[in-house]
């Protein structure tokens, strides 16, 4: 690679990264938003938000690096274009197959990249924010309740505390359990304290009473207790097994999934659909440039042209991703339909290097260029006669 390649190559990559982040940064705030309440509700420290909120950008990144990636390219061809340098390269005896090498290399790294985080990265991320989000529960009673305040641990459920001692006792408690449709659960205790073993964790309270009102009795039914163990662990990270979904699984555990696994009988076309995806995500990168550079990396004569090649990426890449967000959708049914998706990918692929091959210049069919140019003559005469009268 000369110093144009090496030039080219720094340009690319450095847009790439920009618009990554600038995307990836974007999404991602809108995202953590939605989760404000792990600090207000929850009273979580902004540490603990911004750590797990951000475990959701290897899937962000998944999504956004390959359209980051065209826009890159795009602008780069667009920029060398209109600049006349793609004109002045090819004078100079710059074959396409060399102009399109630092391209290649950009895609590699990004293709890669996304190898890794598809493999790996974003599905660990996945478990992390569950492992992280269990812990956050876990300590929902001991550290979260005010006193004073009713606390919603969880749809149905309220905690509320009259007073918090420093040696970690619990005064005054009140919890109130709408979770049972059929039946409403209210207990009221003197004092209470956390406990932790190797089986879980326990809230002991001590002197107070359980009151259970059945949705078809008048009267509830109340008894009395010395002392009393609410189960935690059901919202902690206690001693149980962890089901991890389909995304949450490594690449290699969709690849090779257990024999004995109820998740492969019930979700097998889950599992299948997202195999497919994560196969393909280092792929699309390719896909896209190649389209890119189809469309804008032919020496080009007019100003005019740039535009619509332009147009021509954006519907493009639109369409192969189209494709291949219907073919994941229609694997969950149909197996065969995951060979649309190869097929679409290859053939895109393959049109492309036979245009870079040929050095054609896409271009607009004739009829729709003399449309356009109709339309924009009637809008400049329509907006000069709004003008004129105006005046």
């Amino acid at each position: 690679m000369g110093s144009i390649g090496r030039y080219i190559f720094r340009t690319t990559f450095g847009a790439f990264l920009l618009v990554l982040v600038s995307l990836t940064s974007a999404i991602w705030l809108t995202q953590a938003l939605r989760d404000i309440d792990l600090m207000t509700s929850q009273g979580q420290t902004i540490l603990v938000f911004i750590g797990i909120t951000s475990l959701v950008i290897p899937n962000l990144v998944l999504v956004i690096a390959p359209v980051a990636l065209v826009v890159a390219v795009a602008h780069v061809l667009h920029k060398l274009a209109t600049d006349s340098e793609i004109i002045v390269m090819n004078g100079a005896g710059m074959r396409p197959r060399a102009l399109l090498q630092p391209f290649l290399a950009v895609t590699i790294v990004a293709s890669v990249m996304l190898a890794t985080t598809a493999a790996y990265f974003a599905p660990e991320s996945l478990r992390m924010l569950r492992r992280w989000l269990t812990e956050v529960r876990t300590d929902l009673v001991s550290n979260i309740v005010q006193p004073g305040r009713f606390i919603a641990i969880e749809s149905g459920l309220a905690f509320n505390i009259r007073e918090r001692r420093p040696n970690g006792l619990l005064v005054g408690l009140l919890m109130d359990d709408r979770r049972d449709p059929k039946e409403r659960v209210t207990i009221i205790a003197e004092r209470g304290e956390i406990l932790k073993n190797d089986r879980g964790s326990f809230l002991i309270l001590e002197n107070g009473s359980i009151q259970r009102h059945e949705v078809k009795q008048r009267d509830p039914n109340i008894v009395i207790f010395d002392r009393y163990a609410f189960d935690l662990s059901q919202f902690s990270g206690g001693p149980q097994v962890i089901k991890y979904s389909v995304r949450e699984r490594y690449l290699w555990q969709l690849m090779w999934p257990d024999p004995d696994d109820p998740q492969l009988k019930d979700q097998g076309g889950q599992i299948r659909a997202e195999l497919h995806d994560r196969i393909l995500a280092p792929i699309y990168p390719f896909a896209f440039v190649m389209i890119a550079f189809a469309f804008l990396g032919a020496p080009r004569t007019t100003r005019q042209s740039p535009a619509w090649s332009v147009t021509g990426v954006i519907l493009a890449v639109s369409g192969l991703r189209l494709i291949g967000f219907a073919s994941t959708v229609f694997t969950l049914k149909y197996p065969i339909a995951v060979v649309f998706q190869y097929l679409a990918v290859a053939g895109a692929i393959a049109a492309s290097l036979l245009a870079i091959s040929r050095g054609l210049i896409i271009e607009p069919p004739a009829f729709l260029t003399r449309a356009v140019d109709a339309a924009s003559e009637w809008v400049a005469r329509r907006t000069g006669a709004i003008v004129g009268s105006a005046q």
